[in-house]
């Protein structure tokens, strides 16, 4: 343990860039609960807001100008909040059920948290989940090597991402100061875009995250070439979030966390 070492602390995103490679369980989750409301819709309409707490992504998606069209043909008029709250009810069970099935570590994410610790490294996470969808999942995080140190989730905060509240919750939390000596690790813009507000060094995790979408299966199927197009696209979404850095996965965040606690000591 190195209590010098400049950055204090990283609060990390849960899935897409700790579990549930691809991000994989709120798709599926929106896509079955859409679809029992009588409106199915699309992944990449599923995706738009991800990150967003679960209630405001049922909003946002809502307001999407395609789904807000098919609506009104199926339904006959807008969607209102009444609508925001059956939908929001039946995600919220569907939703932990499928968090829970995806619940497996991403690898190179319980390495990572070790190598943190070893460094005296506080470790944070926030999360778009409910303290209730999170019930299975931080159980099973924990019985394969990851168990940060504190857990914000959704309705913690009065406002969700891209605010920085749920940052500065886990730094109080953890009792670690200033922002700048911590790095927020997300694999969605809002989460980023949390980071940069609450003052961090941020990190945008391109490959195993929503921004490609893809099951540790397919993604590892893909040609090179086809890789690095995605890899590129996702890199680009995230640097225009904000992000100071890039990595494909997790497993590739302590040379950037050495590199960041470098510039630190030199500012």
């Amino acid at each position: 343990m190195t209590d010098s070492f400049p950055v204090k602390a990283v609060i990390f995103d849960w899935a897409g860039t700790m579990i549930d490679f691809g991000s994989m369980a709120p798709v599926h989750a929106l896509l079955d609960v859409f679809a029992a409301d009588g409106l199915p819709i699309t992944a990449p309409e599923a995706r738009a807001a991800m990150g967003k707490a679960k209630r405001e992504h049922v909003r946002a998606i809502l307001s999407d100008a395609g789904v807000a069209a098919r609506w009104h043909s199926a339904k006959g008029r807008a969607a209102d909040e009444g609508d925001v709250e059956r939908i929001y009810a039946a995600l919220e069970p569907a939703m932990e059920a499928a968090a829970t099935r995806a619940a497996t570590l991403i690898p190179g994410a319980a390495d990572t948290a070790a190598a943190l610790r070893k460094l005296g490294v506080r470790i944070g996470s926030g999360t778009g989940y409910t303290r209730e969808m999170m019930r299975g999942i931080q159980p099973a995080a924990a019985a394969q090597g990851y168990a940060p140190d504190v857990v914000i989730c959704a309705g913690d905060t009065p406002t969700g991402r891209p605010a920085p509240l749920m940052s500065w919750a886990a730094m109080i939390a953890l009792n670690v100061w200033p922002a700048r000596a911590c790095i927020k690790v997300d694999d969605a813009p809002v989460g980023i875009q949390e980071g940069k507000s609450a003052g961090s060094w941020t990190v945008g995790i391109a490959g195993s995250g929503n921004e490609v979408g893809l099951d540790i299966d397919a993604y590892r199927a893909l040609s090179d070439k086809d890789r690095q197009t995605r890899l590129a696209a996702a890199t680009a979404t995230l640097r225009a979030a904000g992000a100071d850095y890039v990595i494909e996965d997790i497993s590739e965040l302590m040379p950037v966390v050495r590199e960041i606690a470098a510039r630190m000591a030199q500012e």
